[in-house]
């Protein structure tokens, strides 16, 4: 049995490929590096995160791209005796513009190292590649128009223009012949996320409509000729919880159909698991996967014969869940982060964090402020439960307050709340809080526990976190000394979330727990992490 969603956490834009029997996803990871994840699967049940591909200055350089923006909606295929990835690194999102620059990169297994990008084309987002039956390659992704209100926060559907198809040359690594705008969409809008499949003797697109909020969906078209023109399906949605606020899965839309070599039907979507009261989805959008069949008119509908997607879903093999552990431990004694972890923008890490300086420790050398776009000290993992604790301990010593370093909530420079270390003026060495309670765009920042706690001035101090839903109460202790001690009220950890402060539209990534250090002083303190923890409650 399938439990969805089968990637938990910030995996959103789910494009699936298979080979042989194994099963790849690709996700996308916007501005978080390196770039786009891909998990592995053989039983569409239990799936395993095996690669970024994105990993170098030469294929991925994101410094100074906005708060979600850089990679969005890969696709990943395999032809040739290779794999391909097609991928958007936006550039722009405010205002009437997306600046949208659209790459290929192959690869000859998921585990290799992937090629340089070829550039492509920038006249929209959400690129795919179709490689078709009479081995020509084609090129699709949405249009965008820059000639109407749609700004960040409240897309209009007329700046989605329908969907480009366009012939890609392997040989030149260009697109030729002519362009044509083969979909417009349907009456729900903001048509985006094209895959092109064929099966008997159809064409068949997909696209994710509607925006990535709650009027998400996926919807289906067919042709007989590549481009067109595309008739609607019957029920226009395959996968939709639109009209549904009720349903478990939430904001379904934006995914892609694949079929097991036993000719099964399934297909993958986004989503989100809202919270009561304000139905704010705390970790971001998720990857689900639904079973699906073949009716006698040769159209795909669910299984469950709705579009409302299915929490529990008919697998393979009679797979069943592995039970993953509910506690984390991460120690930095590899030499390695540990996979889970990612940071932000920079194909510099070497700049922000290294493991070998201090072995045993990740050491965070401090650069801008916390929620910068350039270049800032976090290193963090997703959040995968609506409730859990995080602990680390931490061992630093600045000599002003422009040196802060700790533990910390985060979705973007906007929204996030952190518990550091610091030095105050009167208080010496300090244990403080730090948030953003989703003020945008000025990102101002309020202080919860005021002037903070004064500590000891040298020694090493643990600090935790406990997010509960929607609350989030800080934590911290002198190693060794005493019992934890809470610091601040609880705080709104629901504002941590897609939802929160400019809403549904304004951003569309997800929570992330982990650690930083910021010098705005541009001395470069460093902070060493011990450990880190993360444990479902």
């Amino acid at each position: 049995m399938i439990r969805n969603p089968i990637l938990p956490g910030f995996n959103p834009d789910p494009s699936i490929c298979r080979v042989g029997a194994d099963y790849y996803i690709a996700t996308s990871t916007f501005e978080w590096y390196p770039g786009v994840q891909i998990h592995h699967s053989r039983d569409l049940v239990n799936w395993t995160l095996v690669r970024r591909p994105l990993e170098r200055r030469s294929q991925l350089d994101m410094r100074g791209n906005p708060d979600s923006c850089g990679i969005w909606a890969p696709c990943l295929s395999y032809a040739d005796g290779q794999f391909w990835l097609v991928y958007t690194d936006v550039k722009r999102f405010d205002g009437s513009f997306k600046d949208a620059p659209n790459y290929i990169v192959t690869a000859p297994s998921i585990e290799a190292e992937w090629s340089d990008p070829v550039y492509v084309n920038s006249s929209g987002f959400d690129p795919s590649l179709f490689h078709d039956d009479d081995g020509r390659k084609w090129f699709v992704n949405m249009q965008w128009n820059h000639r109407t209100e749609s700004y960040g926060g409240s897309p209009k559907s007329p700046a989605f223009d329908g969907i480009l198809l366009q012939e890609w040359d392997p040989a030149t690594k260009a697109l030729k012949g002519p362009i044509k705008n083969i979909f417009a969409g349907s009456p729900l809008g903001l048509v985006e996320g094209p895959h092109l499949f064929k099966r008997n003797g159809w064409y068949y697109l997909t696209t994710a409509e509607g925006g990535t909020g709650y009027d998400h969906a996926v919807t289906m078209a067919r042709s007989r000729d590549i481009d067109g023109p595309y008739q609607m399906h019957p029920n226009m949605h395959l996968i939709t919880s639109k009209d549904h606020p009720g349903a478990v899965l939430q904001r379904a839309g934006h995914g892609q159909y694949v079929e097991t070599p036993d000719g099964e039907a399934y297909h993958t979507h986004l989503c989100g698991r809202p919270l009561p009261p304000k139905r704010r989805c705390t970790l971001g959008r998720e990857t689900s996967l639904q079973k699906c069949v073949w009716r006698d008119d040769d159209w795909l509908y669910l299984e469950n014969g709705t579009s409302v997607p299915d929490v529990d879903v008919p697998g393979l093999f009679g797979a069943t869940p592995v039970e993953k552990p509910m506690r984390s431990e991460y120690s930095f004694d590899g030499g390695t982060l540990p996979a889970d972890f990612q940071w932000l923008r920079t194909p510099q890490p070497e700049r922000i964090f290294n493991l070998t300086d201090r072995p045993g420790h990740l050491r965070l050398i401090a650069r801008e402020s916390i929620g910068s776009w350039f270049e800032q000290s976090l290193i963090a993992r997703r959040q995968e439960h609506h409730s859990f604790r995080a602990e680390t301990v931490i061992e630093f010593s600045p000599d002003t307050y422009q040196q802060v370093a700790g533990l910390t909530h985060y979705y973007n420079r906007h929204k996030f709340h952190a518990v550091a270390v610091t030095l105050h003026e009167t208080l010496g060495r300090c244990v403080t809080i730090l948030s953003c309670n989703g003020d945008y765009p000025n990102g101002r920042l309020s202080f919860p526990a005021e002037s903070g706690v004064s500590i000891a001035a040298e020694g090493r101090v643990q600090l935790a976190m406990e997010i509960r839903e929607n609350d989030l109460q800080f934590f911290w202790q002198t190693e060794g000394k005493g019992a934890w001690q809470p610091i601040g009220p609880v705080l709104d950890a629901g504002v941590i979330s897609d939802e929160g402060g400019r809403g549904e539209h304004g951003s569309f990534t997800g929570a992330f727990a982990g650690v930083f250090a910021f010098d705005t002083s541009g001395r470069a303190k460093t902070a060493d992490f011990d450990w880190f923890v993360y444990d479902e409650l």
